[in-house]
């Protein structure tokens, strides 16, 4: 198997060659960045397989370098910083973050993230694509179109999309969806999870306040409901 290509983004030189050192033992191929400019130059010249992503950095700094990364590649990106309140990981996973991973660090917990985060975004079986009248998904292209028109979805999205849809029409815990995309060690983020159905919505439902796919089961989590005509008018989302 080809080494998965890690591109470090941080504005401090100590922390750039701690990772490349470290994650260069491993069997990492590690390219370095000390600015978000710097780091998008990279990923349209070079496109890394996960993007390892500092929050407080001059110029553009690291959420707003999160979003511009998303427009152009759906590579895992897992943000550092040494922040750790909610609001700050909304931001991150609003931006289109996959993890946050707050400074200081243990290696052994940073290579555990990047590990899982390489185990999603890989290739694995495929599911049968799924087609109704305005929304058609490709698992095998990772392809999803909405009225006739392509959208984008980050590798979160993308990843509760595809356990939603593998389960269709079954109600789905917020524990065992966080555990299935985000790790066995998340369960209890629901806020994670809210903010990446939210941004979901926004992407895939004609209307965001009224889904007719992704619904919400009071009290328990959410379920994917294949749209047909006619059906109930599902309830609204939680606000």
């Amino acid at each position: 198997m080809t080494a998965a290509n890690i591109l470090v983004v941080d504005d401090e030189p100590q922390i750039r060659r701690v990772l490349r050192s470290t994650l260069s033992a491993r069997g990492y191929v590690i390219t370095d960045a000390k600015t978000g400019e710097e780091a998008l130059e990279w990923v349209r010249r070079e496109p890394p397989d996960l993007i390892l992503l500092d929050v407080n950095m001059p110029g553009i700094g690291g959420i707003e370098a999160c979003r511009q990364i998303r427009r152009v590649s759906s590579a895992p990106i897992i943000m550092l910083t040494v922040r750790n309140a909610e609001r700050d990981k909304v931001l991150a996973l609003d931006a289109g973050a996959d993890d946050y991973v707050v400074k200081p660090f243990g290696i052994e917990e940073l290579l555990a993230r990047i590990r899982a985060s390489l185990r999603r975004y890989s290739p694995s079986d495929a599911l049968p694509s799924f087609v109704s009248k305005d929304l058609a998904i490709d698992f095998q292209a990772r392809q999803v179109t909405v009225r006739d028109r392509i959208v984008h979805l980050t590798p979160k999205e993308y990843d509760v999309l595809k356990h939603l849809v593998a389960n269709q029409g079954k109600p789905l815990t917020h524990r065992r969806i966080l555990q299935s995309v985000w790790g066995p060690d998340y369960g209890e983020e629901a806020e994670n999870l809210r903010v990446v159905i939210n941004q979901l919505r926004k992407k895939i439902e004609a209307d965001p306040a009224h889904p007719k796919y992704i619904i919400t089961e009071p009290w328990v989590g959410y379920r994917f409901q294949p749209f047909r005509e006619g059906a109930s008018k599902p309830a609204a989302r939680e606000r």
